[in-house]
């Protein structure tokens, strides 16, 4: 037992050693999300203090991904993984990002198309490589495959946004403000034909004017930005992945991002 111990503690010293930056960014993000956690257990936010909690256990899914799978994930990979859960996380839901910075909650979904779909992309690329499979793809359908797993991502994503709006009374799908819209609806004629409605410049809900200078949309086009610019970095991926794959390896840009078996374990 003793000897095991001994084994599990010089084998996670070697990998701190092997991974020097990202264990410092973890330590350094892990001691500022308990450093806003105990500022929240003080202020009573209950609801941010479960966020932070749930920060904390993501931050952990990399490294266990690592020594549960035997997957070797890139330092520029992991190091991107885990800014983008804090960035979502601590810094938009609690410092309120999203309200502060216009295209704050843009940037990360575009960023995470690209993520979901360096993972869905090496999950293949894993079993396209391993002699125990069967299963082998071009490097156009390892590609597709990719962009298709990534827009998955996105569109659950965007049901939980949903399903948190409707049933919890969240508003993570955020509102837009537009000056015109075209409704069947709205038609004077009662037919079926969109009925343009042009500068909007004031709504009134319940007989009170809410002053905000337009129409007020409820997430609809947060969800369709949100999935097109998902598409922009699942397609942006896709395309490097494709000469990646073709070209075997070559390209240092695309190592970084794609997650690979441990040496020794294939």
């Amino acid at each position: 037992m003793a000897n095991k111990i001994t084994w599990r503690m010089s084998d996670l010293v070697s990998e701190i050693k092997k991974h020097k930056k990202t264990f410092t960014l973890f330590v350094i993000l892990r001691a500022l999300v308990i450093a806003v956690m105990v500022a929240q257990i003080f202020n009573k936010n209950y609801e941010n203090v479960f966020l932070c909690l749930l920060t904390l256990v993501l931050f952990m899914v990399p490294s266990f991904i690592q020594r549960n799978f035997h997957i070797e994930i890139p330092d520029t990979l992991e190091i991107i993984i885990l800014l983008f859960i804090f960035a979502a996380e601590i810094l938009g839901e609690i410092s309120e990002y999203y309200i502060h910075f216009k295209h704050w909650d843009t940037m990360l979904h575009t960023l995470n198309g690209f993520l979901a779909a360096a993972i869905g992309f090496s999950m293949v690329d894993i079993l396209n490589k391993n002699e125990k499979f069967k299963f082998m793809l071009s490097p156009f359908f390892l590609s597709v495959v990719a962009f298709c797993f990534s827009m998955t991502i996105g569109v659950l994503w965007e049901f939980y946004e949903f399903g948190v709006d409707l049933f919890l009374g969240f508003d993570t799908q955020k509102d837009t403000v537009l000056t015109s819209i075209n409704s069947v609806l709205l038609n004077p004629d009662g037919i079926n034909v969109p009925y343009m409605i042009k500068n909007i410049t004031s709504v009134a809900v319940n007989g009170q004017e809410l002053g905000i200078g337009g129409y007020l949309d409820i997430g609809l086009y947060d969800t369709m930005m949100d999935l097109f610019v998902n598409f922009i970095g699942a397609s942006v991926f896709s395309v490097i992945g494709y000469f990646y794959v073709k070209n075997r390896g070559e390209g240092r840009f695309l190592k970084g991002f794609i997650p690979r078996i441990k040496k020794g374990q294939e």
